[in-house]
């Protein structure tokens, strides 16, 4: 498969990372320093969406005014609901940049990651990632890992501003912007909605089983590691 491709396309979660640092590591470190940082940094632009968000919720919902414990408490929800939206993942970037900056946080790929990239750019591919992460989370990720930064292997980032994970658009805009036909790309992710809708836009798809990640259907090729790619 790989001898078809000219681009690799990875997910993050459960494909290059673990997900537990994630869940554990950097979301449990956004929800703890959310309200210090909302009182020491402007944020007015994300601010702006979560309250567009807000407006939309309902239900359990808590209530949101001016008062930065107010909002605080709103980003503390929707990170519990693990919720892909454009205002909180650029905020929890934002935070992120502060703890990877002052060495609170390093980030852990798989073993097999930095190898991989290496082989994959000496074979002339482009490496490219897509998360619902903000593009500015992603670079903090692949630029503060525990073996180095992995950012000079990664020619370009998509988030959720080209579309939703699960939408087929999203991956005919990507290829698009990497100028190339979707056939030539190779996606790699460990959910099988988001290898649906990459399949249906015309891109390969590869499964990804990591240690920790929920079982999916075998529907797809399955991958363990990438020294197999």
């Amino acid at each position: 498969m790989i001898d078809q491709v000219k681009a690799i396309l990875l997910d993050i979660e459960g494909t290059t990372t673990p997900i537990a640092f994630v869940h554990d590591v950097l979301f449990s470190y956004a929800r703890d320093h959310v309200g210090e940082f909302l009182t020491e940094n402007s944020a007015a632009e994300d601010i702006a969406l979560l309250r567009e968000e807000h407006a939309g919720d309902v239900g359990d919902a808590p209530p949101l005014d001016d008062r930065m414990e107010s909002i605080a408490a709103y980003v503390e929800w929707l990170i519990k609901l693990d919720r892909k939206s454009t205002g909180l993942k650029s905020l929890q970037g934002k935070i992120w940049r502060q703890g990877y900056e002052d060495g609170s946080l390093k980030s852990q790929v798989f073993a097999d990651v930095a190898p991989a990239f290496e082989r994959w750019r000496d074979r002339g591919l482009k490496i490219s990632i897509f998360s619902s992460g903000s593009v500015l989370a992603q670079q903090l990720l692949f630029a503060h890992t525990e073996v180095g930064d992995l950012t000079p292997f990664i020619d370009s980032y998509f988030d959720t501003k080209v579309g939703k994970k699960g939408e087929a658009e999203s991956y005919r805009k990507i290829a698009e912007a990497m100028k190339l036909e979707p056939h030539e790309i190779l996606f790699i992710s460990d959910v099988i909605s988001e290898l649906d809708a990459a399949n249906e836009a015309g891109m390969k798809a590869l499964l990804s089983i990591r240690p920790g990640n929920s079982e999916q259907p075998q529907q797809y090729p399955s991958i363990r590691t990438f020294d197999s790619i």
